[in-house]
């Protein structure tokens, strides 16, 4: 005869469900905005849809033809990349931004800025015992990055308060995500020299550099800034914003050669490697300004009609002179305005995504299309 379990016994869990890394991560924000963007769809004429910063308009022709051209990719790709898109990584920041100095070596290709973002405190060996620092106001992958490699987080502006525990990476963000605040020179460098003393990696997210409106941003990387030495500095950038690339995931770190060695090699031996044609493209539309040109003109056009439009409404814009987003506030709940505004069929990201210093702020982006702009420029002004 078998023998039955008794009823109140346990069951069998999985070592691994045990410990599932997503009880350390934050809840997904996105996910408490679902029933706005319901009421939002509710509208009339649709929903004017400016809570997430994905490009609408076309990618460029350079960027469709050097795929087509390099689709005939049977071989794997190396993770190191090619030479011509790592250069092409090296001659684009010299040309825009005046960086110099950078050899192959210093420059790697990744799938995406974001898994980048996600992955790097992990792949440079943190854990409990190092603390990853951010902005107040921040990309809410920074802090997930660091947990998922068990680190512990600290979400500040100010570095000089930080105390004497060991910093293991530093992050900045400049023009930010979601305040489109651009850190000046002298900022910069003082950053880079606490980092240097505290012996902490600084790594830069540089994504929207090309997105400005009423200042010049300077990546850590400029000589003005870190006097042309890259030791212990790494820069992030990405060609989804500037060039409309978001779903060929083309983005690259660049900075110190050791560190990026040493996410090469680990990268190497997860065989996480950056798609041939992808490259191809990649290393063309760097190549080409003059899509830049264009599309940094609609942007432009959009942040003005929604500017106006924030503005006869009765909101404040703050900061927000680069990046694709309006820092807005009525002086309220961020849910109350985000609320106000589902109402008329508009949606927008609650400030309090990225931080609670954000907590009577929206973020409110303008690449929707045209059409869509006008429409919520419209109803702004309307109420």
């Amino acid at each position: 005869m078998t023998s039955t379990p008794h009823a109140s016994a346990p069951p069998t869990t999985p070592g691994w469900a045990a410990r599932r890394v997503s009880r350390a991560l934050p809840d997904f924000p996105w996910d408490h905005l679902i029933p706005f963007a319901e009421r939002a769809r509710m509208h009339p004429d649709g929903i004017v849809d400016l809570s997430v910063g994905t490009p609408v308009d076309p990618t460029p022709q350079v960027a469709q033809a050097a795929l087509r051209d390099a689709a005939d990719s049977p071989g794997y790709p190396m993770t190191v990349g090619r030479v011509d898109t790592r250069q092409a990584c090296i001659d684009w920041l010299a040309r825009r931004f005046g960086v110099t100095g950078l050899q192959l070596d210093a420059v790697l290709p990744t799938v995406g800025s974001k898994e980048l973002i996600a992955s790097m405190p992990a792949h440079l060996g943190l854990g409990e015992r190092d603390l990853v620092v951010y902005p107040a106001l921040a990309y809410p992958t920074y802090e997930v990055g660091a947990k998922l490699a068990g680190a512990r987080t600290l979400a500040t502006d100010a570095l000089t308060a930080v105390g004497p525990e060991r910093v293991a990476m530093v992050w900045i963000n400049s023009p930010s995500n979601p305040t489109g605040k651009v850190l000046p020179v002298d900022h910069l460098r003082k950053v880079v020299a606490w980092c240097r003393e505290r012996g902490a990696l600084l790594v830069s997210d540089e994504c929207y550099l090309e997105c400005a409106w009423e200042t010049e941003p300077v990546s850590v990387l400029h000589p003005d800034v870190c006097d042309g030495d890259h030791t212990g500095i790494v820069a992030v950038h990405s060609l989804s914003k500037r060039s409309n690339l978001a779903g060929y995931r083309a983005a690259f770190a660049v900075g110190d050669p050791a560190v990026v060695g040493e996410l090469l090699a680990v990268r190497k031996n997860l065989g996480l490697m950056m798609p041939g044609p992808v490259q191809a493209a990649m290393a063309a539309t760097l190549d080409d300004d003059v899509h830049v040109t264009e599309q940094h003109a609609r942007y432009e056009a959009r942040r003005t009609a929604l500017k106006d439009a924030l503005t006869a409404a009765g909101f404040r814009i703050d900061h927000s002179e680069a990046s694709l987003y309006l820092w807005a506030t009525r002086g309220e709940s961020c849910w109350d305005t985000v609320s106000w505004l589902a109402d008329r069929g508009v949606l927008v990201a609650p400030g309090e995504f990225y931080g609670p210093a954000g907590a009577e702020h929206v973020r409110i982006a303008f690449t929707a299309t045209d059409e869509r702009v006008r429409e919520g420029a419209r109803r702004l002004r309307q109420s």
